[in-house]
């Protein structure tokens, strides 16, 4: 018995969902199900299970986006996760659990021809299965390389004989899954609720094929979605992540969440994103890094822009920085944020008075250690109804696909107006103005290859932050062991911070700290002069490019599933 529930857990047969955010209240016996629309709409709403994607938006805490207070918080910046650690096993299970419930409509559903179900209607449930089955094989790959590949119902004793398939392999089946999804599913389903479509499908092959450095499959997919004309971007960049917002034509792929469905946003999330004097933790935060990876309204980094002051520096800087991380002594949340230790009061605007500044640390010790707060989708909204949240997941949205098929373009070397015309229309967004208005804004303009590669990585950093894609993009990039092998930096101690970098004139930054050329910021400088200490240090081995094997799993193979090298 308990060989057998392992290996269920594992996800190499069919298994029932657990710690889900939703779960269904009945299920159907397999041995007679897939045959009436009743049985396939319940069996492909399992596809929409938040548990199986929702789990990719917590990488954002593996990255250099990411603070928490003066720890690391998880194995992957520590450097110690191994077969026993929970995000891998978590990343692992979660797949193949959503790979078998495809797998089991994909042997089964027939059984709807047989009884006359019109074959456009089987099709369409066809395709979300083989959507659903591309993706988690994209996932596999990504994070583990050469994985097992079920692409049927297996009993236990079948799973404990399956090895490693090849990545290259895993992978050109994925496209062939993702290839039959285009083939069967519309491009929208009208009035209905959300599902998979075929932009969905074409933007996720998209992203799969840039993280195996298939820059032609990648270019073709994210094009192929750009021409069916039925995505733009949002006027407003911070109206995308509200949760009052909704569906939006820049949302290709989200899964609403709904209070009335007791489907909401994670209240860990909540309580550390809200300020300390909203009643939150004020832990999850950003970054010094990405704070310092915006550009200057001129279009250069802060260490090269004369319009950077590094006592204000939120002045004169990329829109998306104030949008994305909480501007000093500005409203947010109801009150006046101002993290420095001078700051014992501020103004409270639901009251209209002024109070004491949780925010700060001086008055309260578990403040954000570096000053920074997350404003991107967190607004005054998330202390209402016991801070249960209803954003949407967003799990990919139409600016993703123009910087895909940007830099797939540049890594083939087929530079053209297009390339150029992809990032500006992001960027230009930003500013709220046209991207042929190039004298409103820092458009892009130059040709080559390598000017154009740190353009578009730089634009994916800023414009994605804090939707769970930096860490891939690192690791993707070769950038992981650079970017993960250095300190979080904070702010002194109140008393210290306060004599000797508010009262010495030098609050926030007392200098400009160097941009390197991969836009990663040097903050040692700083640190050495006594104006800034050093938090938790990163940590990152190069095994943990690819994360190990579940130690359950290899232990149940009968000596098929090898672990990666390293573990």
């Amino acid at each position: 018995m308990k060989k057998a529930i392992i290996i269920l857990s594992a996800a190499l047969t069919l298994a029932s969902c657990v710690s889900m955010d939703m779960t269904p209240l009945s299920q159907g016996n397999s041995d007679s199900w897939y045959t009436t629309e009743i049985e396939l709409n319940m069996a492909v709403n399992e596809f929409y299970v938040l548990g199986y994607w929702d789990y990719l938006i917590a990488q954002e805490q593996w990255s250099d986006n990411f603070t928490y207070r003066n720890t690391n918080r998880n194995a992957i910046l520590e450097g110690t996760v191994n077969g026993q650690s929970y995000d891998a096993y978590t990343i692992w299970q979660q797949a193949y659990k959503l790979i078998a419930r495809a797998n089991s409509l994909l042997d089964k559903i027939d059984r709807a021809r047989e009884a006359g179900m019109a074959e456009d209607q089987v099709m369409r449930y066809e395709g979300e299965a083989y959507f659903a089955r591309a993706c988690k094989y994209g996932d596999l790959v990504t994070f583990f390389g050469d994985v097992p590949y079920i692409a049927h119902y297996q009993t236990i004793q079948e799973a404990e004989q399956n090895g490693r398939m090849p990545k290259d392999e895993v992978i050109s089946r994925m496209y062939e899954d993702f290839d039959k999804a285009i083939e069967r599913l519309p491009v929208d389903w009208g009035m209905s609720a959300v599902h998979f479509t075929k932009g969905a499908a074409y933007a996720m092959k998209a992203r799969y094929a840039l993280y195996a450095g298939d820059w032609a499959v990648a270019a073709e997919a994210a094009d192929n979605c750009i021409k069916l004309n039925r995505y733009d971007l949002e006027a407003d960049y911070s109206n995308i992540f509200w949760q009052n917002t909704g569906l939006v034509k820049e949302k290709i792929f989200a899964i609403p969440r709904s209070i009335e469905s007791s489907m909401v946003l994670d209240v860990w999330y909540v309580n550390n994103s809200l300020p300390r004097n909203a009643g939150g933790y004020a832990s999850y935060t950003p970054s010094w890094d990405l704070l310092a990876a915006y550009l200057c309204v001129d279009g250069l980094p802060i260490d090269e822009s004369p319009l950077f002051d590094s006592l204000h520096p939120f002045m004169n800087r990329d829109p998306r920085c104030a949008k994305t991380i909480v501007e000093f002594n500005t409203q947010h949340c109801g009150f006046e944020f101002d993290p420095s230790p001078a700051a014992t009061q501020v103004m409270n605007y639901n009251t209209g008075a002024m109070q004491a500044n949780q925010d700060s640390r001086a008055v309260n010790q578990y403040a954000s250690y570096n000053g920074l707060l997350l404003k991107k989708g967190v607004d005054a909204t998330w202390t209402e109804n016991g801070k249960q949240v209803q954003c949407d997941y967003i799990i990919m949205r139409y600016a993703d696909v123009l910087l895909m098929y940007a830099e797939a373009k540049i890594e083939l070397n087929e530079i053209d107006d297009t390339v150029r015309e992809a990032i500006n229309r992001v960027r230009a967004r930003a500013y709220g103005v046209n991207h042929a208005a190039t004298n409103l804004y820092p458009a892009v303009t130059a040709a080559d290859q390598a000017t154009l590669r740190k353009a578009v990585r730089l634009e994916r950093r800023v414009e994605l932050a804090f939707e769970g894609l930096r860490y891939r993009d690192l690791i993707r990039w070769r950038l992981a062991e650079k970017a993960l092998n250095k300190y979080n930096y904070i702010n002194l101690a109140p008393a210290d911070c306060l004599d000797k970098v508010v009262n010495k004139g030098k609050w926030f930054w007392g200098q400009t700290p160097q941009i390197d050329e991969d836009g990663m910021a040097d903050f040692a400088p700083l640190k050495e002069a006594g104006l800034c200490e050093e938090g938790a240090k990163r940590n990152f081995p190069a095994r943990q490019y690819l994360l190990p094997i579940p130690t359950h799993d290899i232990e149940l193979s009968n000596d098929h599933l090898k672990n990666n090298e390293g573990y």
